[in-house]
């Protein structure tokens, strides 16, 4: 097995496992955004008469039955390969012979990577909105069936104002409608094509197609100069991160919420017995673990976010391998936003409001009382204010 950088000479194994990291497990998840890349790549390279129309075929057939023999658990990344491109460019040589060894033409590992990770976050963005939309699918279905029941809203932890299960909804509802917003919005740093410019410096005597693959690979645009590319590392990531972490502190916010409604002292809701955990030494105990666990990821984003700021934070410009370690906390935060997501819809689907259970104050209507007296009386609003003001004073 040799990786794409080897020319040689030995290296040694501490090094290899430093070096490579968790990108022999990480990456198994780009393997298909890899080889659709290769594939784009080697087709361009055909069009432009740098490599034969019977050598693309044998590489795109190749890569092909790589990623199906991959899928189906028949090979897999191991750290000897080093990462997925690695793995699948040995892989492809050993199959095909002398036309594997030509894919690489015009290309760089750093491009490479960048493409197919930028296209495994389109892919990651499109999912976290579906999940989002079950989760305002879940929202409707609950305001649609309980919508009418009256809560106590609340500020500073007090009854405040009369709110509503359907308002109390239609909040987070809107709050997660601005969360796929802000994901479709990232789009714009993630769908610039890297592919050919290589280390950063482009391939000077080659004539590359780049827009050819642009249109292959569903890019919006070519990414220009060459030199923006690695300059551009870490921005579309840390956007997603940001919004993931807003995702999570909206969800968060709900499930403080259902955890207070939760308690004994309010029992505003039931949760479905399935949801609830129990306790090693209270057997009388149903506990909201899963909504305490959903409280605490934005946490977990937020400190992703944080992680990657700080490794992009004042590289020079040019490729540096700082950049290997944005995959982890990126990788982390997409899987806990599509996992939080989903739970949080699931709970939802079996949690029902109990009005038998929620009481008002009597104070929560004042503000209501006021606006009475002003259309009433026409008395100025502050006037009306210090009125009903008094009647609670008392």
């Amino acid at each position: 097995m040799s990786r794409l950088w080897e020319k040689g000479l030995p290296l040694d194994q501490r090094v290899l496992r430093y070096t490579a990291g968790e990108d022999h497990l990480l990456d198994a998840r780009l393997v298909p955004y890899d080889v659709r890349g290769s594939i784009a790549h080697a087709e361009m390279l055909a069009a432009q008469n740098l490599i034969s129309a019977a050598d693309c075929a044998a590489i795109r057939d190749g890569l092909t039955t790589l990623k199906d023999s991959f899928a189906a658990g028949e090979w897999h990344i191991s750290l000897d390969d080093e990462d997925a491109h690695s793995a699948l460019e040995s892989r492809l040589t050993a199959a095909i012979g002398e036309a594997g060894g030509r894919v690489h033409l015009g290309r760089s590992r750093n491009d490479q990577v960048l493409t197919a990770l930028r296209m495994y976050l389109r892919d990651a963005c499109g999912e976290i909105s579906d999940s989002v939309t079950k989760l305002r699918n879940a929202l409707k279905v609950l305001s649609d069936r309980q919508g009418d029941i009256v809560l106590p809203g609340y500020t500073h932890m007090q009854h405040a104002m009369p709110s509503s299960v359907a308002l109390w909804c239609g909040g987070f509802d809107e709050a997660f409608g601005d969360a796929v917003d802000g994901l479709h919005a990232v789009r714009r740093r993630i769908n610039k094509n890297p592919l050919g410019s290589a280390a950063g410096y482009g391939t000077p005597g080659l004539d590359l197609d780049r827009d050819a693959t642009t249109a292959k690979l569903d890019f919006d645009s070519t990414q220009n100069p060459v030199t923006a590319v690695q300059l551009s590392r870490g921005k579309a990531e840390c956007t997603l991160l940001f919004e993931i972490t807003l995702l999570l502190q909206d969800l968060g916010r709900m499930a403080s919420d259902l955890l207070l409604f939760y308690t004994q002292e309010f029992a505003y809701i039931s949760l479905a017995p399935e949801v609830t955990t129990g306790s090693s030494i209270m057997p009388q105990k149903r506990n909201p673990d899963v909504l305490e666990l959903l409280r605490a990821s934005s946490a977990t984003a937020q400190a992703c976010l944080a992680e990657s700021l700080m490794i992009t934070a004042k590289l020079p410009s040019g490729y540096q391998r700082d950049l290997q370690r944005l995959k982890s906390p990126l990788f982390r935060a997409i899987d806990l936003a599509i996992e939080s997501v989903d739970i949080m819809a699931y709970v939802l689907s079996g949690m029902s409001f109990q009005p038998q259970n929620i009481k008002l104050d009597d104070g929560i209507f004042a503000t209501a009382e006021a606006y009475r007296l002003v259309q009433e009386e026409g008395i100025p609003f502050r006037d009306a204010y210090r009125r009903v003001a008094q009647q609670y004073a008392k």
